[in-house]
């Protein structure tokens, strides 16, 4: 074999190498069987599941619980067709798992080599599997005899907490709910509520990675992100189970939108975002629904393909962005760590988290932005410079295509957040790809 082929080989190994990369050994699937008997099941019927890595040493009595993403099903049609898939039946789910970023168990990664920032790589982590379509909102009661669907996303988080509180976290010292995208959204949510079954002297604060899913407007200058957000809470009968403090003032389907909940929040809260979320920016900014001509699609991609004229609406994107985050986030127990990367999902990845080269805001990684604030070293509310300022970003940019999709439409499944080819370390296989052409 040639020097050029043996070349081409070393590569596509790096290539695959760097894509199943995770910090810590395959952690297995639980499954929550008790769950059943209470209802608590996924959209095909089977039983809730969770990853659960023991803590150890001085992290024994803290917990780490985080909320997989994966978007949402407003339709019945929406909901059969992730219901045989592992976005609606733990039987398809992922037998193992590792676990990296925010969830990772290398002592120097999380969250960094100074003694005094180390934070969670050796507490109990849990990554909730999510199976329900509704970020865990979801309530009703019957079965629908044709599909045999069940929208019981708020009795599976219930059943997977209550089976975690029997297994310690009931004697919690420190603990973080979290999650990403539909699963970030959904650690804002039931934050309170979380803080509620813990004990009154435990240290309880939540973390949102890119599940500030604006109130925005859109291209054609309606909002079709609040028409889906209003199915999917007739769909999976959300109402009832989301916050009272913002359903008592304004109609259900707003009380999906953060800035409308977090103003209210009781718990401290922390939002790692991007002000130019890619996710947004397909979905809320330019659904493919309201741009017939696909005038988009390659702005959409990448944001050095927009126009002139895109790239200011982008901007102006990014203007309702940060003042939805006004609205919402106004107290000083609340962080944010907001940039300007055209990315979606970013504390799931070691590159990205606390990386030598990962993205900066204040000159501050968000994993030591994130652990200063959770053991109140310090305050952290920062907001980066309008896009293309921040040179950092190079690492994340990759991501503007998140799982190779390309100009999604509100009825296409939101990427996932950091299984398999899709999500935060989507990115590393493109690099490394890219990087491989090269051989060529």
């Amino acid at each position: 074999m040639d020097g050029s082929s043996s070349g081409k080989w070393l590569c596509l190994v790096v290539c695959v190498l760097t894509l199943l990369k995770t910090e810590g050994a395959s952690i297995p699937l639980t499954i929550v069987q008790t769950a059943a008997a209470r209802g608590a099941v996924c959209l095909d019927g089977s039983p809730p599941g969770y990853h659960f890595e023991r803590g150890s040493g001085s992290g024994i009595d803290s917990w780490l619980v985080h909320m997989e993403g994966g978007g949402w099903c407003e339709s019945v049609e929406s909901c059969v067709s992730r219901r045989d898939t592992y976005k609606g039946s733990s039987s398809k789910m992922e037998k193992t798992m590792g676990f990296s970023g925010i969830l990772g168990s290398k002592q120097a990664a999380n969250p960094g080599r100074a003694q005094h920032l180390l934070i969670f790589y050796n507490w109990n982590r849990i990554k909730i599997r999510y199976c329900d379509g509704s970020s865990f909102t979801g309530d009703v009661a019957a079965v629908d005899p044709k599909t045999k669907l069940y929208y019981r996303g708020e009795r599976i988080w219930q059943a997977v907490v209550d089976d975690l509180l029997a297994k310690g976290m009931k004697n919690a010292r420190n603990a973080i709910l979290s999650g990403c995208s539909a699963g970030g959204l959904a650690a804002i949510l039931h934050c309170d509520r979380f803080r509620s079954l813990l004990p009154a002297s435990a240290r309880v604060k939540c973390v949102s990675d890119a599940g500030y899913f604006i109130h925005g407007t859109d291209i054609s200058g309606g909002s079709r992100i609040e028409s889906f957000f209003g199915q999917v809470v007739r769909t999976h009968g959300s109402a009832k189970n989301l916050p009272a403090s913002c359903t008592s003032k304004m109609r259900p389907e707003l009380c999906f939108f953060p800035q409308y909940v977090a103003q209210t929040m009781r718990t401290p809260l922390f939002v790692i975002n991007s002000a130019y979320d890619s996710w947004q920016i397909k979905n809320i900014l330019a659904p493919t629904a309201v741009d017939s001509k696909k005038e988009w699609k390659n702005c959409k991609l990448d944001l050095k393909k927009c126009s002139a004229t895109q790239l200011q609406t982008v901007q102006n994107y990014r203007t309702q962005f940060l003042k939805a985050v006004n609205i919402g986030l106004g107290t000083s127990s609340r962080g944010l760590w907001i940039n300007s990367c055209y990315a979606h999902c970013q504390s799931g990845s070691v590159s990205t988290w606390l990386a030598d080269k990962s993205p900066v805001v204040g000159n501050t990684k968000m994993g030591k932005a994130v652990g200063d604030w959770f053991y109140d070293r310090s305050a952290f509310e920062k907001i980066d410079c309008p896009y293309p300022c921040n040179p950092t970003c190079v690492s994340v940019d990759s991501e503007s295509g998140v799982g190779g999709t390309a100009a999604l439409s509100l009825a296409d499944r939101e990427p996932d957040d950091g299984i398999n080819t899709t999500g935060p370390d989507a990115f590393r296989l493109s690099r490394s790809a890219s990087a491989c052409a090269a051989w060529g």
